[in-house]
């Protein structure tokens, strides 16, 4: 419904969302949590099959992002350790391999993957969901936050290899449940009422992946950080927009 314009850039695939429900058994209190917590199951076997991934952490739990056509390779390369359903009329019906046999590739050899350039800026940044009902007395805020209260971009001089602080401000709404990622300094400026957390109320750092834009064709990006620090129970936020991929441990 958007108006084309010349000022927005739309990627050509459509892509599908996947969601990891576990099997009902509780996590152990020293498991790591977030990205890291499907590094091993799905991200590093998806990557294996060159299967690009987007990453979409938020307050409640993670998104993984498909393109619409990898959809068969995702199937049979997860179909071994998952129950794998699709939503249809909102109802979840099984998928079998046998639904998606047509256009299924051997994987091929992997590539050495890229290694692109990462910066930590000093920014702390806070993790927070919001009451639905209370959405309506931020919303003005909100509004100012993420269309009025920032810069322009400025370009990183050809020596800088780090941030003093980098403007990051997610918003995501699913299925009626809000998550948003501020710095501390942002925060500041909400209600501290209305905005909830976790009992620790701990701060995140982050890791900015990418000297330039990715684009959607590389695979094993999020595996390539995902998976040591998974192997060092380090729970990790994933964010993957555009232009960068963002972890926030």
């Amino acid at each position: 419904e958007l108006p084309p314009s010349e000022f927005m850039q739309v990627a050509d695939s459509t892509w599908l969302v996947l969601s990891v429900v576990s099997n009902g058994r509780a996590p152990s209190g020293c498991q790591a949590t977030g990205v890291t917590k499907i590094a091993r199951s799905v991200i590093a076997p998806l990557a294996e099959h060159h299967v690009s991934v987007l990453m979409l952490s938020t307050y409640q739990t993670d998104f993984i992002l498909v393109r619409e056509r990898d959809l068969p390779v995702v199937i049979h390369t997860l179909a071994g350790e998952f129950d794998i359903y699709k939503e249809e009329s909102g109802e979840c019906v099984p998928v079998t391999c046998d639904d998606v046999s047509n256009g299924f590739l051997k994987p091929k050899p992997a590539a050495s993957p890229t290694l692109h350039p990462v910066q930590s800026p000093q920014t702390r940044f806070c993790v927070l969901t919001v009451a639905p009902d209370t959405l309506p007395a931020i919303a003005t805020m909100l509004i100012d936050v993420l269309f009025y209260s920032h810069s322009p971009p400025r370009e990183a001089g050809a020596g800088s290899q780090d941030l003093d602080s980098i403007t990051f401000f997610a918003f995501s709404l699913i299925e009626g449940y809000i998550s948003i990622v501020m710095d501390a300094e942002t925060q500041k400026r909400f209600p501290s009422d209305l905005l909830l957390t976790s009992s620790t109320g701990e701060l995140w750092r982050m890791v900015r992946i990418g000297g330039q834009p990715l684009g959607f064709d590389e695979c094993g990006i999020v595996a390539q950080i995902a998976e040591p620090l998974a192997a060092a129970d380090i729970s990790a936020y994933y964010i993957s927009t555009f232009n960068f991929d963002h972890a926030l441990v």
